[in-house]
Parts: C-alpha cells; sequence; structure tokens
C-alpha cells in the first residue's frame, strides 16, 4: 500500500480537504491527525451557539468514527505530533508510532492571542476557539467566578469575534461589556458610519462599551474579577472573555523547515517551502494574504485535493464577503484589496445602511466598486453586491 496523505488538523480546512481529495480519488490512503476529538462541527458556530441553544456536545454533528467511515480514512482523535521530518517523510506520534505520508498537508488553524496581562486573575481569561473551550466558557457562565451563574461578563476585543460574542451573550440574558483600545468597533473591517451603527444597535439591545481603552491587568477580588484599564477605570466581571485575534499555529511547519511569515508561507499551489509539505486554512498565508474566514478555506481545499489528486491548480478567490452574525444589527462586509486606493460612500436609513469602496485610482477604472459592506435590511441585497466587485481577489 503506498503511503497516506496524512492531514494534521480536524477542523473545516482538514476534513473539508478529506472530502473533496476522496471526491477527487476513491483510492487514495487518507489519515486525519487531530489533537481534540476529531468530531466534525462548524467552529463559526461557537459564537452564536448560546441563542442557538447549543451545547460543546450537540455542536458536533458527526463523531470521528463516523467521519472515518463517511471518507474512508484513518482519523486519530486526541493524537499529538511530537516529531516530524520531512527528509524521511515521517511523523512520530504521542503513542510512538511513526508514520510516514507521500504528502502532509498541515491544517492546524491558529491559537487565540493572549494579551500580556498582569495580575493574579489573568490565568482566569477564557478564549473560545474550539470545542473544548467553548465547553469551559459554558461551565463558566453557569459558575461564575464565585460559584453562581455569571451576569458580569467583559469581552476584550471589538472585532468581528467580541462583537458576536456580545450578541449571543444578550441571547442568554446576559448584558457584556466589550472593551476594546481602538475607537470604533470592527475598525479593521467596517467604515467609520457602519462600525457606529453596529455600536449603537448592539448598546440599544444591552452591550455596553469601553473604547479606546487598553487592558493592564485582571484582578481576583471578592466574588469576581477586577479588569484594569489603562485610563486609570476599573469593571468587575464574574467572566472575562478574551477574543483580541488570531495567531497562525506554526510550530509543526517550522520543525518541518518551512519558510514562515505571519503564517506558514505558501504559493498558489499551497506548497510550503519544503517538498511534499502543504498547508491551507487559519494557519496559511498564501503568497502575503492572510485570510482567516471559511469562504477562503473552501476555496483552498478544492484546488488542493485537485493539485494532491495529480492535476496541480492554484487557488483562486472569488468575490468573499464576511458575514457579521450579529442578528442586533445584520451585517455583511466585503473589504477591499489592502493596497487599494479610494474612499468609502455611506447611503444610511433608519433600517438599512449602504457603504461602498469605490477607487479613485488610475490602476482601476476610476469609481469602480472595490468593497461593500451592508447592514440592517441591505443585507439581503448581498448577492447584487457581489455583482458589482470590480477587482476580486487574486
Amino acid at each position: 500500500m503506498s503511503d497516506p496523505v496524512v492531514i494534521v488538523g480536524a477542523g473545516l480546512a482538514g476534513y473539508n480537504l478529506a472530502r473533496e481529495l476522496r471526491k477527487a480519488s476513491a483510492d487514495l490512503p487518507i489519515v486525519v491527525v487531530s489533537q481534540d476529538g476529531a468530531g466534525f462541527y462548524s467552529k463559526p458556530m461557537l459564537s452564536n451557539a448560546l441563542a442557538s441553544g447549543k451545547t460543546a456536545a450537540t455542536l458536533v454533528m458527526k463523531s470521528a468514527e463516523k467521519m472515518a467511515e463517511e471518507l474512508r480514512a484513518r482519523v486519530l482523535p486526541r493524537t499529538r505530533v511530537t516529531q516530524l521530518d520531512a527528509r524521511a517523510q515521517s511523523l512520530t506520534l504521542d503513542s510512538g508510532e511513526v508514520l510516514r505520508y507521500r504528502d502532509l498537508v498541515l491544517a492546524v488553524g491558529a491559537d487565540p492571542v493572549r494579551l500580556p496581562l498582569q495580575g493574579d486573575g489573568a490565568d482566569a481569561v477564557l478564549s473560545v476557539n474550539d470545542l473544548d473551550d467553548f465547553a469551559r466558557f459554558a461551565q463558566a457562565l453557569e459558575t461564575g467566578a464565585a460559584g453562581q451563574p455569571a451576569q458580569r461578563v467583559v469581552i476584550l476585543g471589538g472585532g468581528l469575534i467580541g462583537c458576536e460574542f456580545a450578541n449571543d451573550l444578550l441571547a442568554r440574558g446576559v448584558q457584556p461589556t466589550v472593551v476594546d483600545v481602538a475607537d470604533r468597533v470592527l475598525a479593521r473591517l467596517l467604515p467609520a458610519e457602519a462600525s457606529d451603527r453596529l455600536q449603537a444597535q448592539l448598546q440599544a439591545a444591552g452591550t455596553q462599551f469601553k473604547l479606546g481603552a487598553g487592558v493592564l491587568a485582571v484582578r481576583r477580588v471578592d466574588r469576581g474579577l477586577s479588569v484594569d484599564l489603562a485610563d486609570g477605570s476599573a469593571l468587575t466581571a464574574d467572566l472575562v472573555v478574551s477574543a483580541v485575534g488570531l495567531k497562525p499555529r506554526t510550530e509543526l511547519a517550522a520543525m518541518a523547515g518551512a519558510a514562515l511569515g505571519r503564517g506558514v508561507q505558501v504559493n498558489r499551489l499551497l506548497s510550503t517551502s519544503v517538498p511534499h509539505v502543504h498547508a491551507l486554512g487559519d494557519c496559511a498565508e498564501v503568497e502575503g494574504q492572510w485570510l482567516p474566514y471559511v469562504m477562503p478555506l473552501m476555496q483552498q481545499a478544492r484546488a488542493l485535493a485537485a493539485t494532491l489528486a495529480g492535476t496541480p491548480t492554484p487557488v483562486s478567490y472569488p468575490v468573499m464577503p464576511v458575514v457579521v452574525k450579529t442578528p442586533a444589527w445584520p451585517t455583511v462586509v466585503c473589504p477591499p484589496p489592502a493596497d487599494a486606493v479610494g474612499q468609502w460612500e455611506v447611503t444610511a436609513s433608519d433600517e438599512a445602511l449602504e457603504a461602498r469602496f469605490v477607487s479613485a485610482s488610475s490602476a482601476e477604472q476610476v469609481g469602480s466598486l472595490l468593497g461593500f459592506a451592508l447592514q440592517g435590511k441591505a443585507v439581503s441585497q448581498r448577492q447584487a453586491w457581489v455583482a458589482q466587485v470590480s477587482v476580486p481577489l487574486k
């Protein structure tokens, strides 16, 4: 039997690649190695699971055993890679097994960024990045810091995940406080007018905001935690959740000797600098672009599966809007390219907001649509706006 394609990681990137690979080849051996339970679930659902009435167990759509059967693959849950020998094309697992591979795919995702907080309560700050994290988060909501259900929840980070968790906590009857050093929410994704509308709607629903304020320390106090801010003020909380961003996991790629940047550097074929080692999803930096969203990884999975099945296929991206799961004020954004030259043009009413990012550069036709943001009732027009965008990601 030939050596398998080994996929390290059983998240959306790893399992979607395995599915696409099985479609492309009925008999190619596939092994999936996962440090968690390897059940199939949708990670984006973690930030609206409370409103959906989901638990860590019910978020799992298929068990590791079911996925192994469906993919006709070997799936190894609760398994870690302890050594990687790229020259010998082999992995050593924590069980002691040495696993040879024809091709190795790193689909290991990203870790939450941890703020360098002071104080004896810093270790009590939670992040929610996988099912195990969500189980701890749900338990902490039940017990708080003093054995009672948490009512005062402070969220560190006013980006996409922070705002989604704030909205989700409202559905549970918790009024969260969002803290961010930026002076507005989703500052990297939305124009100022759209940020302000999202904040206003979340605030009207019960969320409090402390913006333009950095966090220095988290201390344990009587019946809770104190979040000490750089402006000298402090917030009292039963639970503190950090949602300040993600950092690609690069340890295995470094072990292989692959080139690293912000993430694991790969070309359009999703190949690293090391032969027979590939990467996709949240750990991968594709020719300088790091896109930690679902739609890019789906495109990557299709392209890499074709390549591994014998048809080299560079990844390309369509226009990929990002849905912000905030029912208090539905929001969809298609960010313009990072190097785009232009300006936002905003039209708003009580029930909707439409923002166009139009080109001001002679490199594109001046006035062409390079990105957009839709809010409220305008989100229903997403597909029509997608069709108008002039410059999809390459």
